[in-house]
C-alpha cells in the first residue's frame, strides 16, 4: 500500500491546500541550500580575510551560479507568499493553484539538475561545491513537488482554463490591490486602442514613435508618475510606475520605454539635484515639456562605466566644454536634455573623477537630427527595440552651462547614478515582463486560431506546454519585479531584488518570445508576424540596463556583503 507521500508524488493535480503547505515546507531548506552555496562561493573568493573582486570574477561560474540560485529562492518565496496573500483574500483559484504547483515543481526540480543561466549555459550545483543529493533537496516537500509540481496533465489543464477566461487582463490573479488594478486597465486599454495596432508598422518601418502618442501619454501622467506633486508630477509609487511600464510594453516596448527616459532623468535630479535643479527641470519632465534622453555608455567601455574618457573641462565663464564619444544612446535626436556623464577630474582614473550634467540640446529633425553646435551623432541601425532609435554621438567642446553641473559638485556623477540604478531595473524588469505577456498573448491567439492535422494547434501537448510554462514565468518574473518595486516604496535598499527582477525577467521574456516564435513554425519567421518583432525586442532585455553577466556579478557581489 502507496504511503500518502507517494500518493501526492504520483498526482497530476494537487489541491490549494497542499500545494501551499508543500511550498511553505521548502522555503527553509531552499535557505538552508543558498547558505550553503555562498559559504562554498566565499571560501573560493576570499583572500586575506576580504573577498575579492579578481577571485570572483576567476570564479564566475560558481558565483554567477549563486546569484541564479539566489534568485531562483527569492523568486519561489514570492511565489509562496502571493499565493498565501489570495488564499487569505478568497482569492486562491484553480489557474493560481495551477501556477504555484507548476513553478515550485519547475524551479525546485532546476535547482536539482542545472538552471538555464541561459540557454547554452547552465549552472549546476557541483559547479558551487554542493552535491546534487544535498540534504535540504531530499525533504519529502522537496521531493514531492519535484516528482508531481510540473507535469504535462497540469500544464494542459492550465491551458484549458486559459482559454476559459473571460475578459481576464493576465492569467492569474496579479495579487496587486484594486488601484493598482485600476491602472493597469486604464493602459492596457490604451495599448489596445493606440499601440498595438499600429506597432508592428513602426517597427518594420523602423519609425520613429508618433509625437502624438507622447502626447497622448503625458496626459495620463506617465512622464511624471513617480516625482513628487509639488514638483509638478503625480507623485505615485514604483509599483505604480511597474505596472505602467508592463502594459505599454506589452503594446510595444518602444512605448513602454518612454517613460524610463523620464524615469532616470528625474531620479538623477531627485536624488542628487539641487533644489534651483528640481524646481527647473522636474515639472518639464513631468509634463513632458522636455524629453530626456541618457548619455553614459562610450564605445571602448560598455558596462565599465569607470573607464569613462568623455571629459569635461571647465571654462572661465563657469561653464564646461565637453569632448568625446558616446554610443547606444536612446531617443538621442528628438530630446531636449541629456543626463551625460563625463570626467571632470583629468587626473584621475576611475569612477571618482566622473561628474553627471543636465546638457541641453536643441531637438533635431530626420534631416538635421543634430543641430546643436559641439555635438553630432549617426543612427545605428538595430534588430528591435527600434521605436525611439539607437545614436552614437560626438562632442567637440560642446558647451553645458555651470549651473547644469547636477548637484553644484563635481566628482559625484557615478554614486548619483549609482541611485537611480534601483528603480532603472525595476523598471526594466516590469518592461520585460511585458514582453513575456505580449508573446503569450499573440502566440496564444495563434495557437487558437491555426489548424493542423485536424485541431488546433492549442491542442497538442507540446504546443499547450509552451503557453503554460510562458504563463507560469511571466507571473514569477510578475511577482519578483512588484516584490522589489514594493522594497523601494517602502525606503529599503533593493539593489539586490531589483537585480534579481531584471535578471530572471530579461530570460523569461526571451524564452517566451523564442517559443511564440516556434509555435507559429515557418510563420514566425515572416516579418509580417508580430511574434518577429516580439523576439527582436525581447533580446535586448538582457543586454541593457546591465548584461546579464555583470548582472549575476553585482548580485554575488551583494550576497557575499
Amino acid at each position: 500500500m502507496a504511503h500518502d507521500g507517494q500518493d501526492m508524488m504520483m498526482a497530476k493535480f494537487l489541491d490549494a491546500d497542499t500545494v501551499l503547505r508543500l511550498s511553505q515546507d521548502t522555503l527553509a531548506p531552499l535557505e538552508a541550500l543558498l547558505t550553503d552555496a555562498k559559504e562554498s562561493l566565499r571560501g573560493l573568493v576570499t583572500k586575506d580575510g576580504r573577498v575579492s573582486g579578481g577571485l570572483i570574477e576567476a570564479n564566475q561560474d560558481a558565483a554567477h551560479g549563486v546569484a541564479w540560485l539566489a534568485t531562483y529562492v527569492e523568486s519561489l518565496r514570492q511565489m509562496h507568499l502571493w499565493a498565501s496573500n489570495l488564499k487569505s483574500e478568497g482569492a486562491l483559484g484553480e489557474i493560481e493553484t495551477l501556477i504555484l504547483q507548476i513553478a515550485f515543481g519547475e524551479y525546485l526540480a532546476q535547482i536539482q539538475g542545472g538552471i538555464p543561466m541561459n540557454q547554452g549555459e547552465m549552472v549546476r550545483l557541483t559547479d558551487l561545491g554542493i552535491s546534487a543529493a544535498h540534504p535540504t533537496l531530499m525533504t519529502p516537500s522537496v521531493q514531492t513537488l519535484i516528482a508531481s509540481g510540473n507535469n504535462q496533465a497540469a500544464r494542459m489543464r492550465l491551458v484549458e482554463l486559459m482559454q476559459e477566461q473571460d475578459g481576464s487582463i493576465i492569467v492569474g490573479n496579479s495579487g496587486l490591490d484594486e488601484e493598482l488594478e485600476m491602472i493597469r486597465e486604464q493602459f492596457r486599454r490604451f495599448a489596445i486602442e493606440k499601440v498595438e495596432p499600429v506597432a508592428h508598422e513602426w517597427h518594420l518601418k523602423d519609425d520613429l514613435i508618433p509625437m502624438e502618442i507622447i502626447e497622448e501619454l503625458a496626459e495620463l501622467g506617465v512622464f511624471g508618475l513617480t516625482i513628487p506633486e509639488e514638483y509638478g508630477g503625480l507623485g505615485l509609487t514604483k509599483a505604480s510606475m511597474a505596472v505602467v511600464s508592463e502594459e505599454l510594453s506589452r503594446g510595444y516596448i518602444g512605448v513602454g520605454s518612454l517613460g524610463t527616459r523620464s524615469e532616470i532623468a528625474a531620479e538623477l535630479i531627485i536624488c542628487g539635484g539641487t533644489e534651483a535643479q528640481k524646481e527647473n527641470w522636474l515639472p518639464k519632465l513631468a509634463s513632458a515639456e522636455i524629453l530626456p534622453t541618457a548619455v553614459f555608455t562610450e564605445p571602448n567601455t560598455g558596462s565599465d562605466l569607470g573607464a569613462l574618457r568623455t571629459r569635461a573641462v571647465k571654462q572661465e565663464d563657469g561653464s564646461y566644454a565637453i569632448t568625446g564619444n558616446k554610443t547606444w544612446i536612446t531617443h538621442a535626436a528628438r530630446t531636449h536634455v541629456m543626463t551625460l556623464l563625463a570626467r571632470t577630474d583629468p587626473d584621475s582614473t576611475d569612477h571618482r573623477g566622473l561628474s553627471m550634467f543636465l546638457a541641453e540640446k536643441t531637438p533635431g529633425t530626420d534631416e538635421h537630427p543634430f543641430p546643436t553646435e559641439g555635438m553630432s551623432g549617426g543612427e545605428i541601425e538595430v534588430l528591435g527595440y527600434r521605436g525611439m532609435k539607437e545614436y552614437e554621438l560626438g562632442f567637440d567642446n560642446f558647451k553645458v552651462k555651470g549651473e547644469n553641473l547636477l548637484g553644484g559638485e563635481e566628482g559625484k556623477g557615478f554614486k548619483q547614478l549609482m541611485q537611480t540604478f534601483e528603480s532603472a531595473r525595476i523598471q526594466t524588469a516590469a518592461r520585460a515582463v511585458g514582453v513575456a505577456q505580449s508573446a503569450l498573448d499573440i502566440s496564444m491567439q495563434y495557437a487558437q486560431d491555426r489548424k493542423q492535422f485536424g485541431k488546433s494547434l492549442i491542442n497538442f501537448p507540446r504546443v499547450a506546454s509552451k503557453l503554460a510554462m510562458m504563463a507560469v514565468e511571466t507571473m514569477v518574473a510578475r511577482q519578483l519585479t512588484y516584490f522589489s518595486a514594493f522594497e523601494k516604496d517602502n525606503d529599503r535598499r533593493c539593489d539586490l531584488e531589483a537585480g534579481m527582477a531584471k535578471l530572471l525577467g530579461a530570460r523569461v521574456a526571451w524564452a517566451a518570445a523564442d517559443n511564440g516564435l516556434q509555435i507559429h513554425g515557418g510563420n514566425g519567421f515572416a516579418l509580417e508576424y508580430k511574434i518577429s518583432r516580439v523576439l527582436c525586442d525581447a533580446r535586448i532585455l538582457n543586454i541593457f540596463e546591465g548584461a546579464a553577466e555583470i548582472q549575476a556579478q553585482v548580485i554575488a557581489r551583494r550576497l557575499l556583503d
